[in-house]
């Protein structure tokens, strides 16, 4: 852990892996801002003890203002579209947020003189990888525009950190998000995305009589099964590995790049059949045609974010993972204090 509290800065930390790490941060200690548009974002899930803006991480002359005001250590970026069909369908959108906003907000941290960034990145960008379980030092191949965009903020972070000319030299970590799933165990924090497109989430809706069906698209697939097969992570453990990186920078760790999962995958049939074992309900489940931008098998290699971080996971579970997420969908999708 770093020696002493930190002041950070949290893009996107009213979404559903932002807050999480944000009540973690505080948790341990360290002083916490958050910026969010709410555009997919909960003010609620934002803990009072935080300094919240709404902004956009984009907005250059805001963002640096507050950098140069608050002197932040770091900043953890999660702000960014990730609806992968939406980025078929809509790419520019992806483009304009992902990329040129991000680009923005690496040139306000080095304007600012805050030397310690932590990218949201993700699997994505392997596309369909040649071996799995995939590592690090697999070729970069994303099969749509979402991937495209986090590959090309993890190039952007690269190039802009060999800058020698302006403050301090940036480090950062990217971490490649595999699929994240769950709620806290508490019942008071989980995922509350409006429209969510995420599997574990749409068939604890289901389970909770939110949708009438889910849809498997594609059942033709290379896996045993013939469904996609993805390495499902705790969202508690993800944020944990934020945690871990930013003491890993603070410390004086050097630029990575590194996977973040389990390092096993579970077929869309076997996490559809986890869901109804928990829940207790047999929901309908819907064969359909293949979804553009789906990989077949996506499943990471982690060896190295544990050797790096020292990061150990805690809730490497699958019926944990499901459980805590229809617990909290059962709850309302609200916290307590919300509820009341």
């Amino acid at each position: 852990m770093s020696a002493h509290p930190l002041t950070v800065l949290v893009t996107g930390g009213a979404g559903y892996i932002g807050s999480h790490t944000t009540h973690q941060l505080l948790a341990a200690g360290h002083r916490v801002s958050v910026i969010d548009t709410l555009y997919s974002g909960h003010r609620w899930a934002v803990p009072d003890e935080v300094d919240f803006h709404q902004l956009d991480a984009g907005d250059s002359d805001a963002v640096t203002a507050l950098m140069r005001a608050r002197r932040f250590d770091a900043v953890i970026h999660f702000a960014g579209h990730i609806v992968v069909p939406e980025s078929v369908s809509n790419p520019a959108k992806y483009y304009q947020n992902n990329v040129v906003g991000s680009l923005k907000l690496i040139e306000s941290c080095q304007q600012a003189g805050v030397g310690c960034f932590i990218f949201s990145s993700s699997a994505a960008v392997y596309g369909n990888p040649e071996t799995v379980p995939v590592n690090e030092n697999a070729p970069a191949n994303p099969i749509n525009p979402y991937g495209r965009t986090k590959l090309i903020t993890e190039w952007t972070l690269a190039d802009l950190a060999r800058r020698q000319d302006s403050g301090p030299a940036l480090r950062y970590i990217a971490l490649r998000y595999f699929n994240v799933a769950g709620a806290r165990l508490d019942g008071r924090l989980g995922q509350a995305t409006p429209e969510a497109t995420h599997l574990i989430k749409v068939g604890c809706e289901a389970a909770c009589g939110q949708r009438e069906t889910v849809s498997i698209f594609g059942t033709d697939y290379d896996t045993a099964d013939g469904t996609c097969i993805r390495d499902y992570i705790h969202v508690e453990d993800l944020a944990n590995a934020h945690l871990q990186a930013l003491d890993y920078l603070a410390n004086g760790g050097s630029s990575k790049i590194l996977n973040c999962g389990y390092g096993h995958g579970y077929s869309v049939r076997e996490v559809l059949d986890t869901l109804r074992r928990v829940s207790g309900v047999n929901f309908p489940i819907r064969e359909t045609t293949r979804r553009a931008g789906d990989p077949a098998c996506l499943v990471s290699d982690n060896r190295a974010i544990r050797k790096v971080l020292g990061w150990v996971p805690q809730y490497d579970d699958l019926e944990l993972i499901c459980s805590s997420a229809l617990d909290w969908e059962r709850g309302g999708n609200l916290p307590t204090a919300q509820k009341r």
